[in-house]
C-alpha cells in the first residue's frame, strides 16, 4: 500500500503519479478525508480518556475529603463520559476499517523510470534477442496442439471431461518435458536463490499482502469453509514468509525461489487466446522473489531480469523485453519488464515472465521490515519474476523444435533431463 504520510505531505504529487496509471483522483480525496476523520476521532478519544482519568482521580480526592455528594455527581459524569467513550471507540474502529478498505484499493505509484502511456500499446520494446523475422518466411509451423496430438503429448479432451475448459493432461514425453523445465528452472538459479516449497493454499491476509485482494478476488479460487485461497503464483506465500517480522540490515537481500502449481480463474478470458496451452486455470511455475533494501533494488532488479534471460537463451528461444508503461503496470508494481517468446505455430509473442519491482508497497501490506544502518525499522522492498512458467515455454519449444520428418528437436540443455534429443 502507498505511504499515507507521503500522500498527506504531497497530495498533488501522488495524484499526478497515479493519474499516469489512469487512477482517479477522487479515490485519493476520499482517502484523505478518511485520514482526517480518523485523526479527528482519535483526538476526541484521547481527550475523553484524559477527562475520565482525571475525573476518576477527582472522585478519590472528594471521597477522601468526605464530600460525598460531589463525589456522587462526579461518578454520574464519569459514567456518562464512559458511555460516550465506548461509542467513540466504535466510531473510530469504523473509521479505521473504512480507511483500510479504501487504502487497499489504491495501486502503487509508478517508478519515475517507467515509460508513460495509457495501455499495452504504449509499452516499449527495449530489445529483442535470437529473433530474425526472415527465418520464418520459408517454413510453415504447426501449432503446438497439433504436434501434441500427433505425438500424444497432451490430452485436452479428457482434461475437459474431468475438469472443464482450460485444463490439460500432460502425457508421456509431454509430462516429462514439464518436469524437465521445472528442474532446469530450479537448477539454473540454485546458487543465487534459496529454494522453498511453499503451501498452495493461503489465508486472506496472505493474498492481500501481495495486492491480489481485494481487487482480483474474482480471479482467485476460494475455499470458504476454510477461509483459504488457492495461490495464483508462489509469489503470494513467499512474500508473506517474513510477514510481521523485522530483519537485520545484513540479512538483505534475501533471495528465494519456489516451484508451485498456480491456480487462476482467468475471469473474463473466455474465447481469448485459450486454445492449447496459451491460457490455463492450472499450471506449474518456478518463481523468483527477493527482499531487498531500497538502495539495492535497481541492481537486484536487473540481476533478476538477467536470470530469466539466461534461461531463455539456453533454451534457444527468440524473446523480447518490454518495459511496461504506467497505464499497463500491474496493481502492485512500480516498474515491470515483461519477457515474451515468439511461438511460430500460433504466430504470436507469448508472455512468459514479468520481472517487477514493487518498492515497499507489498511490505507495507505485509509489515515486512528491516533495521537500517542506524537501527531504525524501515519497510523492505520486494522484487519478483517468473523463473520458469512452463505452459507457454512448453508450447514455444514444441513449435520451434518441429522438424521436416515430423519429430520435435529439443534444446541441448534439456537432453540430460529428458534422456533424449528429440520427441518422435
Amino acid at each position: 500500500m502507498i505511504d499515507l504520510r507521503l500522500l498527506e505531505k504531497d497530495p498533488e504529487g501522488v495524484k499526478a503519479a497515479l493519474d499516469l496509471r489512469g487512477f482517479p483522483a477522487e479515490s485519493l480525496e476520499t482517502l484523505l478525508l478518511l485520514i482526517r476523520e480518523r485523526r479527528e476521532r482519535a483526538g476526541q478519544l484521547d481527550e475523553l480518556r484524559a477527562f475520565v482519568n482525571a475525573a476518576s482521580k477527582e472522585i478519590g480526592r472528594l471521597m477522601a475529603a468526605k464530600q460525598t455528594e460531589a463525589a456522587q455527581a462526579q461518578r454520574q459524569t464519569v459514567k456518562e463520559k464512559k458511555e460516550a467513550l465506548e461509542q467513540l471507540e466504535v466510531s473510530l474502529r469504523q473509521s479505521e476499517e473504512k480507511l483500510r478498505h479504501v487504502h487497499l484499493e489504491i495501486p502503487n505509484i509508478p517508478a519515475p523510470e517507467a515509460p508513460v502511456g495509457a495501455s499495452e500499446a504504449d509499452n516499449v520494446v527495449r530489445y529483442t534477442r535470437n529473433w530474425n523475422p526472415d527465418d520464418y518466411l520459408s517454413k510453415t509451423y504447426r501449432p503446438h496442439w497439433e504436434l501434441a496430438e500427433q505425438w500424444g503429448l497432451l490430452d485436452l479432451p479428457r482434461a475437459a471431461k474431468t475438469s472443464g475448459a482450460m485444463f490439460t493432461f500432460y502425457k508421456g514425453a509431454g509430462a516429462k518435458l514439464v518436469r524437465a523445465l521445472i528442474h532446469l528452472g530450479l537448477n539454473l538459479n540454485a546458487e543465487r536463490y534459496t529454494e522453498l516449497l511453499p503451501p498452495h493454499f493461503v489465508r486472506t491476509e496472505t493474498l492481500s499482502a501481495t495486492g491480489q485482494l481485494p481487487k482480483f478476488a474474482e480471479d482467485a479460487y476460494y475455499l470458504p469453509a476454510d477461509d483459504l485461497w488457492a495461490i495464483p503464483t508462489a509469489e503470494v506465500p513467499l512474500t508473506s514468509y517474513y510477514r510481521d517480522e523485522i530483519l537485520d540490515y545484513e540479512q538483505l537481500p534475501q533471495c528465494f525461489m519456489a516451484h508451485s502449481v498456480c491456480f487462476r480463474r482467468e475471469a473474463g478470458s473466455a474465447g481469448k487466446d485459450t486454445r492449447g496451452l496459451q491460457r490455463l486455470h492450472e499450471f506449474h511455475k518456478v518463481e523468483l522473489l527477493k527482499f531487498v533494501r531500497p538502495e539495492q533494488a535497481q541492481v537486484e532488479h536487473q540481476a533478476m531480469l538477467a536470470d530469466v534471460e539466461r534461461m531463455l537463451t539456453l533454451l534457444g528461444l527468440p524473446y523480447r523485453v518490454l518495459d511496461l508503461c504506467t497505464g499497463d503496470l500491474g496493481f502492485s508494481a512500480a516498474r515491470t519488464f515483461d519477457l515474451e517468446v515468439y511461438a511460430p505455430g500460433v504466430g504470436r509473442w507469448l508472455e512468459v515472465s514479468s520481472v517487477s519491482h514493487f518498492t515497499d508497497f507489498q511490505c507495507r501490506r505485509g509489515n515486512v521490515r528491516y533495521r537500517d544502518a542506524q537501527g531504525k525499522p524501515q519497510f523492505a522492498h520486494t522484487l519478483n519474476g517468473s523463473g520458469m512458467a512452463t505452459p507457454r515455454i512448453w508450447a514455444a519449444l514444441i513449435e520451434h523444435g518441429q522438424q521436416p520428418d515430423g519429430s520435435i528437436l529439443l534444446p541441448e540443455v534439456l537432453h540430460p533431463f529428458m534422456g533424449t534429443q528429440r520427441i518422435g
